[in-house]
């Protein structure tokens, strides 16, 4: 579930994902035609989660389209422009978000220390990666309701969220980061590839 106090790590991917998109470089930017928040982690420590923020072209989508599924090359983050992209989060690129996340899963009592197979460190893992996707798709919401996509990329845009370790995912998550009208596409060829 998404919470909805602004805390400083809110306010601080906020900031930093419009530097992200203001830093996009100009020459892909009128073809852009989605954004994409990539989540992974540093090591594949749950602890230690970011998102890459990028996007996806006309361009690659043209070198990666199949004819029998034209939306598969769109709407495939597989087929995507993946690497290369600015990364938030608690990760080295970030210093001061990584700062603010730590403060705040600390603060929320979802913080632990060690590893191993532990019933209450696998629970911990789960709440923590539920905490770090729902401020990402709070990030897309609030980047959509400032208006800092169109202001700065000239359009509204869709922002594609996935996490390649929970395959499916992207589509529920996209759902709740977007206006309904952006992602139309998006959700039509979601449910002809679930129906084929």
């Amino acid at each position: 579930m998404v919470t909805d106090g602004p805390g400083d790590f809110r306010a601080h991917l906020l900031e930093a994902a419009t530097g992200v998109l203001e830093r996009f470089p100009r020459e892909p930017r009128p073809e852009i035609y989605a954004l994409s928040f990539r989540i992974w982690r540093v090591e594949e420590d749950d602890r230690r989660p970011y998102v890459a923020i990028g996007y996806n072209t006309e361009s690659q989508y043209e070198a990666e389209r199949n004819p029998a599924d034209p939306g598969e090359a769109r709407w495939n983050y597989a087929c995507w422009l993946l690497d290369g992209f600015e990364m938030l989060g608690n990760c080295p690129e970030d210093p001061v978000g990584g700062a603010l996340y730590t403060e705040e899963v600390r603060r929320l009592g979802l913080w632990f220390d060690g590893d191993g197979d532990d019933p209450e460190l696998d629970a911990k893992r789960d709440l923590l990666g539920s905490h770090f996707a729902d401020a990402c798709i709070r990030l897309a919401r609030d980047l959509h309701a400032g208006g800092r996509i169109e202001k700065v990329l000239g359009r509204p845009l869709p922002v594609v969220v996935f996490d390649m370790y929970c395959p499916g995912w992207e589509v529920e998550a996209t759902e709740a980061a977007n206006p309904p009208e952006l992602i139309e596409e998006f959700l039509a060829w979601q449910r002809a590839a679930e129906q084929a």
